[in-house]
């Protein structure tokens, strides 16, 4: 019932925000007063109050399929969250997904070559007059 009367809201919102026809092409249909259209809501919304006394099969089938429905939304999630989750793991350990590791991957030991291990350390180059830290 709360899904019916959001529905009505927004759809009324959207007419109520679309655009209107030029001056020259409007029908001619009589304007409406905005308290003409409070008292429509209004007598529309009781009426719609009063839909479970009248209907009450439409309403217990309805809420079966609304529970339903919640069903799928939950799973549909919950898978969504898995997948996102094991994206965002493969993407953090660099695996390329698929199969889970018990052991976390094991990074090269040495992954220097010859050229780069020859050339000595340098530290910091100081300038004159300035200190080491921390002495």
């Amino acid at each position: 019932m709360r899904l019916l009367l959001r529905a009505a809201f927004w759809l009324s919102v959207v007419a109520v925000l679309l655009p209107t026809a030029p001056a020259g092409k409007q029908d001619s249909a009589p304007p409406v007063s905005a308290g003409e259209a409070v008292a429509a809501a209004n007598a529309a919304v009781s009426d719609m109050s009063q839909f479970c006394a009248r209907q009450p099969n439409a309403c217990e089938v309805g809420s079966h399929a609304a529970a339903a429905f919640g069903d799928k939304v939950k799973a549909g999630a919950k898978r969504l969250y898995e997948y996102v989750a094991e994206r965002l793991a493969a993407e953090n350990t660099g695996s390329t997904g698929g199969t889970k590791s018990a052991s976390p991957a094991k990074l090269p030991a040495n992954t220097l070559t010859p050229a780069d291990s020859a050339l000595p350390w340098r530290g910091p180059q100081l300038k004159d007059g300035e200190a080491k830290r921390g002495s």
